[in-house]
């Protein structure tokens, strides 16, 4: 699998998040996720977007993290928040999550934050299994649907110092393409 770091309007990054407000709304029965985004949340040294193609170049999978400080919304000063995390139904069971998971926490920890945050809902029960296995506990709910009663928000320190997976060029914030042979 190949990841690239990518602007949130790139064409790939659109055409996933399309596919994933679909199942969105099918899950939730609603327009799907409405949380205001502007893609210059995830420019470096500020966030990041990533897109895993596979080896026929098919964009299967996806994921964000924005910086976040203490606001309204109910972030703290130092949080990254994960957005759009997303694998394809004919890509998913490969470990892509953890994968993108992984690479996104590097790199915000990288960029000197130290708490990813993150939003999911009661009807993404593969999302809340996948956090909680990887460390993010349940925390105060922050956020565009924080008063949602669907909603779960989760969290989780970011030791600085401490890698979850073998460095890349994505956590030193290079935009070469990552080769990673972990499917």
């Amino acid at each position: 699998m190949n990841i690239h770091p990518v602007s949130f309007g790139h064409p790939d990054v659109v055409k996933l998040n399309g596919r994933v407000q679909l199942e969105y709304a099918e899950r939730y029965g609603d327009e799907g996720d409405v949380t205001p985004l502007d893609p210059a949340m995830f420019e470096p040294p500020q966030g990041l977007y990533l897109v895993v193609y596979d080896d026929q170049g098919t964009p299967v999978a996806t994921g964000g993290w924005r910086s976040q400080d203490e606001n309204i919304h109910g972030y703290t000063d130092g949080d990254a928040e994960i957005k759009r995390m997303y694998v394809i139904p004919e890509a998913r069971r490969r470990g892509l999550s953890r994968l993108v998971l992984a690479a996104l926490e590097d790199d915000a920890r990288a960029a000197g934050r130290t708490r990813m945050v993150l939003e999911t809902g009661t009807e993404q029960p593969e999302a809340i299994s996948l956090y909680s296995s990887s460390g993010y506990e349940p925390c105060v709910k922050f956020g565009h649907y924080r008063f949602h009663e669907l909603s779960r928000c989760y969290a989780k320190p970011l030791a600085t110092g401490q890698q979850t997976a073998a460095p890349t060029a994505i956590s030193e914030r290079k935009t070469a393409t990552v080769e990673n042979s972990h499917r």
